[in-house]
């Protein structure tokens, strides 16, 4: 399924029924008495999260929604009937703005979440309605209100407890494949992954980490290069990152430089994203040469206060220890113990 992460749609909640001018036939009743029926409101267009959903590929094929109109009051006092609500299932992590104002509309982070983004119009009064002590028979009634309407756009962003960043080919992909369920595309070529893939990791106390492989990320992705603009927004959800880092013999910059860039690409997009803890993984230790070299990267990065855990996703040489860090990790952004 292609993966498709921002949408924009026309919504119109439907019109409100008129009122109606009628009168009864009845002997000794001034004109009949009026006899009008209300008209129906009209239904509202709901947007509704659900976690069975992951994408918003169906809003490029489908963009005007229109919920049902109210029907016309009609005579005995018969007022029409609502206009039922047309309800949009929508992903969890779905944010919701006006599109002509850029206002957040809503936030639908939770299963069942909805937001009503065009209210159906309001029924109009039929001529009973206007009855009084003094106006015994009103020939007049009101018209329905049109239903509110505008264009709105949808972003997804996924939700991780920890996302996984770094250059392309540093191994995030092979990485969320040997931690969880996930089964992405992996081949020695940049830009393997060409959507965010969830993967969950059960500990052994029996919770479920759900970790996002991140793509895209390089030199330049704030600013467009790369995939790394269409997906450093998904990374504002995680609550922690793993940061995998190439420390083979054959890889393409210093591991520090790789660190630094791809953490000064997640500042220009957001500064709060370097608040989030990270774990930083050193993979290709099985294609190392110099192992002294683990130990100086091990340094280097506990003395800037991170974690670093070496490992072989080839060999699954250290992913024991780094499943132990994750548990820990996910103890510290949210409180729970095994």
């Amino acid at each position: 399924m292609k993966f498709v992460d921002k949408a924009k749609i026309y919504v119109k909640g439907g019109d409100g029924g008129n009122g109606c001018v009628a009168f009864r036939r009845e002997k000794f009743v001034p004109l009949g008495g009026p006899a009008g029926g209300n008209g129906g409101k009209g239904g509202d267009v709901i947007l509704q999260a659900d976690d069975r959903l992951t994408t918003l590929l169906d809003f490029k094929h489908k963009r005007h929604y229109k919920a049902q109109k109210g029907q016309h009051g009609s005579g005995s006092n018969k007022h029409g009937k609502n206009g039922e609500d047309l309800i949009i299932k929508v992903p969890v992590g779905t944010v919701v703005k006006d599109a002509e104002t850029g206002e957040i509309i809503a936030d639908l982070t939770k299963n069942g979440q909805t937001v009503v983004v065009a209210k159906g119009g309001k029924g109009g009064k039929g001529n009973a309605a206007f009855k009084t002590s003094t106006n015994q028979s009103p020939d007049y009634a009101e018209e329905g209100q049109p239903g509110e309407e505008k264009w709105i756009e949808l972003e997804l962003k996924l939700i991780a407890d920890i996302g996984i960043v770094g250059f392309p080919n540093a191994g995030k992909s092979t990485l969320i494949s040997v931690l969880s369920n996930a089964r992405p595309k992996i081949a020695d070529y940049p830009f393997t992954t060409l959507a965010p893939v969830l993967g969950v990791l059960k500990l052994d106390y029996g919770k479920n980490v759900v970790i996002a492989d991140i793509p895209g990320l390089i030199e330049g992705a704030a600013e467009g290069h790369g995939l790394g603009h269409e997906f450093l927004r998904h990374i504002e959800r995680t609550k922690a990152l793993i940061h995998m880092i190439d420390i083979s013999d054959y890889r393409e910059r210093e591991p520090e430089e790789a660190f630094e860039v791809i953490n000064k690409e997640m500042e220009k997009f957001s500064p709060q994203l370097l608040e989030k803890p990270q774990i930083v993984v050193g993979n290709k230790i099985d294609i190392l040469s110099d192992k002294t070299e683990i130990d100086r990267l091990k340094r280097y990065f506990e003395e800037k206060g991170y974690t670093f855990v070496p490992v072989s996703l080839a060999t699954l040489e250290g992913v024991d220890k780094l499943k132990e860090e994750i548990s820990k990790l996910y103890e510290k952004i949210t409180g729970e113990r095994g």
